[in-house]
């Protein structure tokens, strides 16, 4: 085959370091508009983004030539100097050094979408922590709990 296709839609997710609650309706939508700005940038179409006071949702398309690991180094540098710009509450914002990343079947992305829309009704109810582990579990990843909280 002479051309190279690809879809691959990937649901992201990844918290404030030590899962603080740093990410106020000040910032929040502006914060979304960024992150998916960064994924355009790279030609890794931003489906949808949001979250929630101590962590993030991305639901974009893997561009080809980009790599996971380059794509949310991108994502999190980037955001995070761009919210240090916003105010001196701001100044010490970090993201958590890990991240989960998992496929989405195509014909699941208005779940997803929907999923990441209902955030803050979700998480009236349940921890990131409670939430991350549901994913994990879902995609029967193994993990040391000791290192998933970083």
């Amino acid at each position: 085959m002479a051309q190279s296709l690809s879809q691959v839609y990937v649901h992201i997710t990844f918290s404030t370091k030590h899962r603080a609650n740093a990410i106020d309706e000040t910032i929040e939508n502006e914060l979304h508009s960024f992150i998916a700005g960064i994924c355009n940038s790279l030609k890794c179409n931003a489906v949808k983004v949001g979250g929630y006071y101590d962590h993030i949702h991305i639901l974009c398309q893997l561009e080809r030539q980009t790599t996971q690991s380059d794509l949310l180094e991108q994502i999190k540098k980037r955001s995070s100097k761009w919210i240090k710009t916003k105010g001196e509450k701001y100044k010490t914002f970090y993201w958590q050094d890990g991240y989960g990343i998992f496929s989405v079947n195509p014909s699941e992305i208005d779940k997803v979408v929907t999923y990441i829309e209902n955030q803050k009704t979700h998480h009236s109810k349940k921890t990131f922590q409670s939430e991350f582990r549901a994913f994990l579990k879902k995609y029967k990843i193994e993990y040391d709990e000791r290192y998933v909280w970083g």
